[in-house]
């Protein structure tokens, strides 16, 4: 239990720092604060997962900073782009777009943000990690199950929750919007914001989602048939 803790509180150490980077990123562009990510809480697990995996595979490419920055570079690239991936099949959205940026690959990841991830692994690498080792080490076993065991706690029921709230984009009746695709998209968000104060900030956590249309009209007209061939079964009985 004592190693699960122990990675599971640096897990959340780097969800926090990614949440705060993901901040003031939104708070550049749009001039204003939000509470950024999926879940309500002050992380964003993608960066904490990140972290581990480059922890895990690269511990023993320190030595070499021209290797570990692209390989660092390679694993933010990968995970960035099949978060995304599943993300939009999972939810029906975009979450982020990079069309409009340079040396992108379907939108989903681009070159302008994935040299920032592999300078800031080597951050984490020769800096931050030895840091947050040396604090964790000086802390008691014990303790650290203990903290460990309220993070996950805290972590799983935010999950069940934001994954609650962000699973009503799939059962929108697209019927309800009846105009071209940026038109819908503004209008859905404006409904899902109306529809609950968590829906609300996650829309604004992700200003440039953009919501399948297409994919909630296949979803929907699948539906209209399954109710009309149930009316019809009815009326034969």
């Amino acid at each position: 239990m004592y190693n699960i803790s122990y990675w599971f509180i640096i897990f959340i150490i780097y969800s926090f720092i990614g949440w705060i980077i993901d901040i003031c990123d939104i708070y550049y562009k749009y001039k204003k604060i939000v509470n950024r990510g999926f879940y309500i809480g002050p992380y964003c697990p993608i960066y904490g997962v990140g972290v581990l995996l480059i922890i895990f595979l690269l511990n023993n490419y320190t030595d070499s900073p021209l290797a570990l920055f692209v390989l660092a570079t390679v694993i933010c690239m990968v995970l960035e782009y099949l978060t995304s991936y599943v993300m939009e099949k999972w939810f029906n959205a975009r979450w982020w777009d990079y069309s409009d940026r340079i040396f992108n690959l379907n939108g989903r990841i681009c070159l302008e943000t994935t040299i920032p991830f592999g300078l800031g692994a080597m951050l984490v690498m020769y800096v931050v990690q030895p840091f947050i080792v040396n604090i964790l080490n000086k802390i008691p076993n014990n303790l650290i199950i203990i903290i460990g065991i309220v993070l996950m706690t805290i972590f799983i029921i935010d999950a069940i929750i934001s994954f609650s709230v962000i699973t009503k984009i799939k059962d929108i009746d697209i019927s309800k919007f009846k105009d071209d695709t940026e038109e819908i998209n503004k209008r859905i968000k404006e409904y899902l914001k109306n529809s609950s104060p968590l829906m609300k900030r996650l829309i604004e956590s992700f200003p440039d989602a953009k919501i399948s249309i297409k994919k909630l009209q296949k979803r929907f007209n699948k539906s209209k048939e399954k109710l009309i061939k149930k009316m019809e079964k009815r009326k034969n009985h």
